[in-house]
Formats: structure tokens, sequence, C-alpha cells
């Protein structure tokens, strides 16, 4: 799966695209391949405040329990209602259709704390060495 070059990456594994002053969320590639046979994810409601680095909700596989932390802060305005029904659009769909919330950014400034393309890719091939 092609990650794309639009969006910025956490160390944790979670992307954000940027349209205006809207951050639209997901989990990468990396983490969805990695926690395998999803089973549960919680979202929070709208209105909800998103601070950068810390947990917006968590998601469930049959080895895990992970929390998804913001990779910016602001208000969440959206869910991706049809996500728990539906967690297959995080491995068929993972960076379109299987976006998780979107946050009305507070500071774009944030953005620089986060990891472009070819950073995240750098970093994900070295955990994968190191977990080998």
């Amino acid at each position: 799966m092609e990650r794309p070059a639009d969006a910025k990456y956490t160390k944790t594994h979670e992307w954000v695209k940027v349209e205006g002053d809207i951050g639209i969320v997901g989990l990468a590639d990396y983490a969805v391949e990695h926690l395998s046979d999803l089973v549960y994810v919680e979202l929070p409601p709208t209105g909800t405040q998103a601070v950068q680095n810390e947990a917006f909700g968590e998601i469930e596989s049959v080895k895990a329990v992970v929390d998804l932390s913001a990779p910016v802060s602001g208000e969440i305005v959206e869910i991706n209602e049809g996500l728990p029904d539906s967690l297959e659009l995080l491995s068929d769909d993972t960076y379109g259709a299987g976006w998780m919330v979107k946050i009305k950014l507070s500071d774009a400034g944030e953005l620089e704390n986060l990891m472009d393309l070819e950073a995240y890719n750098k970093y994900c091939e070295t955990e994968e060495a190191e977990s080998h």
C-alpha cells in the first residue's frame, strides 16, 4: 500500500492529512498490519478536544489494545461513523475510507513535530529491523 506523500506521521503510527484547517486522522498501514485481526475501535464523540500526542481513542486486535494518539490538537468535528462496523476499511483503504476522525486544528505549527513520508518510511524500516 502506498503511503500518501501529503500526510504527516507520528512515531505511534497515526497519520494526518490537512485540508484547510481540518486534519483528517487515521492509523497507518504499518500499525494496521502489525496489529492484525482487528476486533474493535473506540472513537471519541464530536466536540471532544484532542491534544497532540495524547490518546483520543483505542483500537483492539486479538493481540493487543492500543491507544490512538492525536497527531494534532484541536476539536474533533467529525468521526467516521461506519468504521466500528467495518474495521476492514482500515486494511482495505487505510488512507481513504479508513480515516478515523477529523480535527479542527488549534495550532497548525504542531505539524512541524510530525514526520514527512520519507522520515516515516525510514522510521518503519528501523522499527522493523529492531523487532527481528
